[in-house]
């Protein structure tokens, strides 16, 4: 690939990040935009950026699912009546509220994808703020940490968890037993700074009760049936890829939005049109670009230069190069989002450790399942670690924070590239320390 077109693409990358830094352009405007130099420059055509996309539909799929169910239960004031019955069940203080959130967060990402649980749960967030009188975006913030944190907890919980413990063979249990305990001390850092990160939430007190709104549930018996969709949705999601005939989440999504239109339409608490004129396209149509925007530095090499550095800076030095990939993973991810990231990262870490003869070339093949050697596993954890946690330090480091901000925009304000900065850099780097002294003591002295 000529050198001009790699750099142009990281000039476009670069460009689009500052851009939503100094917020001079709409989040999803820039992407845009940089997506579409891409293709008038030639650096990848139209139908290579669609291929781009297309890589990703799992995605696009699962998000757009489950934006359409979240949005066809809307009239029946789920959303609402549940938020009340949190504010109700922290007693009207705010410090219980923020460990509420934790508390219901955590457990549902250790199962779920990150960005899904957001979805399900963000709704609630902006009544629950309205009744106890305190701004909704940081409670936004925190669910979106706790979200991505808590994706550690299981090789399920997060994407990137999943790519990389396929990539070397590792198992449910094996990851449950080595890694785990890793994701359970990102959260408790989250909970350990929740009263200085959140202060005034944190210190704030409802004292009567009695005049919070009581609302009542509307169409009972479409709610029914909405749950029994939704219970049906959130099954097929931890086990659905395990069945005889492996059904994605994105389809098991797609499957819930088609039942939800139908019952949104034959019970006539809403229209099909209405639905889907309230769909977050803005968000939707950013993750697209994104992924025009990596592709277009995944093809002219950029990714594999960047890991092609690191290779020869670390050496045979595992742990060394364990450590330095917790920051260095990290601090990229905080700015790419860690997917495709990990894509492009996993079958380099396994070329440098061949390189350096730290494994056979056996481990190149796709059909690999054996075990790698026991020396090298400390690097791909570190990388496990590195990915998930740098999304926390910006705005658009995890699918997560998008649809967090999709939600305020739709609530009527803007999650700000700043202020997400404000809260996410000191988690970030919290977190990604910890992450490197439970890496250091677990896999390199002990």
């Amino acid at each position: 690939m000529a050198t001009w077109q790699a750099i142009l693409s990281l000039v476009t990358f670069i460009s689009v990040i500052v851009l939503l830094i100094t917020e001079w352009l709409h989040f999803t405007i820039a992407a845009f935009l940089g997506a579409l130099i891409l293709i008038v420059a030639n650096v990848m055509t139209m139908p290579e950026a669609l291929a781009y996309i297309g890589k990703s539909h799992g995605t696009l799929g699962l998000f757009f699912g489950v934006m359409v169910m979240v949005r066809a239960f809307q009239p029946t004031k789920v959303f609402e009546y549940l938020a009340t019955q949190m504010v109700i069940l922290a007693k009207g203080r705010g410090d219980r509220l923020l460990l509420g959130i934790v508390a219901i967060t955590t457990p549902i990402c250790a199962v779920l994808p990150n960005a899904t649980t957001v979805m399900l749960l963000a709704p609630l967030i902006p009544p629950m703020a309205e009744e106890i009188g305190v701004d909704f975006v940081p409670l936004l913030i925190l669910m979106v940490f706790v979200a991505n944190s808590s994706g550690l907890l299981t090789i399920v919980g997060d994407p990137a968890t999943y790519i990389v413990g396929d990539a070397i063979n590792m198992s449910f249990v094996d990851y449950l037993l080595k890694l785990s305990l890793g994701g359970a001390l990102a959260v408790g850092v989250i909970v350990a700074i929740l009263p200085f990160l959140f202060r005034k939430i944190w210190n704030k007190k409802l004292e009567n009760l009695d005049r919070l709104p009581s609302p009542t549930i509307n169409h009972p018996r479409t709610l029914i049936v909405g749950a029994i969709i939704t219970a049906f949705v959130l099954l097929f999601f931890v086990i659905g890829e395990s069945l005889p005939i492996p059904v994605p989440p994105a389809t098991i999504a797609l499957l819930g939005a088609a039942l939800a239109l139908m019952l949104s339409h034959h019970s006539k608490i809403d229209t099909v049109q209405n639905i889907l004129r309230d769909i977050d396209w803005s968000t939707l149509i950013f993750f697209m670009c994104i992924f025009v925007l990596i592709g277009g530095l995944e093809k002219t090499g950029v990714i594999s230069s960047m890991s092609g550095v690191l290779a020869v800076v670390l050496g045979k030095n595992i742990a060394l190069g364990s450590i330095v990939l917790i920051f260095f993973v990290g601090l990229i991810s905080s700015v790419v989002p860690n997917i495709p990231l990990v894509v492009a990262m996993v079958p380099l870490l396994k070329q440098y450790v061949v390189n350096v003869g730290l494994a056979g070339s056996e481990v190149l093949s796709p059909d690999f399942s054996g075990q790698f050697p026991e020396i090298v596993l400390p690097l791909f954890y570190a990388m496990m670690y590195g990915a998930t946690l740098g999304g926390n330090g910006t705005l658009v480091g995890a699918s997560a924070n998008i649809v967090a901000a999709g939600v305020a925009e739709q609530h009527g304000r803007r999650i700000s590239f700043k202020t997400f900065l404000r809260y996410g850099i000191p988690v970030m780097i919290l977190q990604l320390v910890v992450a490197a002294i439970y890496v250091t003591l677990r896999f390199l002295i002990f």
